[in-house]
């Protein structure tokens, strides 16, 4: 990173990748030692969690300390067009990721419609938690996550990679790593959001932009999960329009990504 560089956005950019690397070893060293004196961290995955982007996050406030235009950035979510396209990429993104259940739940119900004797294969878990475990699951993915995955994916490995392997390869292999961090039936899902995050990211030069969008998807589905709404949108009657739906937002969102990467290569 280059102290010498105060302007927010410019600073983001200057964070060496070997850097992240050095503070992501740390993080996790510190956890080890945390988790030896408060046995708590060790035994809840999500509270690990928490700590370890927590400190994380520390390193990126002191990467970015004393820099300016965070402010500017901050208004810029708030314009008008930024704020269409925030809700927009939003909601084709989080369809998307219900296509495939959509599609396995429509065929669950169809085979049932047909055989009466047909045991649907089509079942969900529910977890229960304590308001503590609520909180902390919360707290991370609802807070931190969106905050220090868009910084390190978009903000350094972004970034750093589009120097060495031009922009469109940048965008892949950054997405691909983000993907690959997700639950394994999450990972299209996860990857092709992880694009739309780097088009977002690179056409306002603006970190808030792509975060913002990340604790709404995070926030609502989590809000879905915790109310179950997600299996009801998946059960019969509502699976018809939900399918309807989340085929149009698949159409959408590759129509974004296509035109989004159009417009990127235009900026380099």
């Amino acid at each position: 990173m280059d102290f010498n560089i105060t302007n927010f956005n410019e600073r983001l950019k200057s964070i060496k990748l070997r850097e992240l690397i050095v503070a992501g070893i740390a993080a996790i060293i510190l956890g080890v030692i945390l988790s030896e004196i408060f046995p708590a961290i060790y035994d809840s995955d999500d509270l690990y969690f928490v700590v370890i982007t927590i400190l994380i996050l520390v390193f990126f406030i002191y990467a970015l300390k004393g820099t300016y235009g965070l402010k500017t950035n901050i208004h810029s979510v708030f314009e008008t067009g930024n704020q269409k396209e925030i809700i927009y990429v939003f909601l084709i993104n989080i369809f998307f990721a219900m296509v495939f259940l959509a599609l396995f739940s429509s065929l669950d119900i169809m085979i049932g419609f047909l055989d009466p004797s047909w045991e649907t294969g089509f079942e969900f878990d529910y977890v229960s938690l304590t308001p503590i475990a609520f909180f902390i699951d919360a707290l991370g993915t609802i807070i931190l996550a969106p905050i220090v995955e868009e910084l390190v994916f978009r903000g350094v490995l972004l970034n750093r990679l589009k120097l060495r392997i031009g922009i469109i390869p940048a965008i892949l292999v950054s997405s691909f790593l983000f993907g690959i961090g997700h639950e394994f039936g999450g990972m299209i899902s996860a990857f092709l959001f992880g694009i739309c995050m780097c088009i977002l990211y690179l056409k306002t030069d603006n970190i808030l932009i792509p975060i913002t969008v990340h604790f709404i998807n995070n926030l609502v589905v989590t809000l879905l999960e915790s109310t179950h709404i997600d299996t009801i949108m998946l059960e019969f009657p509502w699976i018809i329009p939900t399918l309807i739906i989340c085929l149009i937002s698949s159409v959408l969102l590759i129509l974004y990504i296509y035109k989004g990467f159009k417009k990127v290569k235009t900026l380099t």
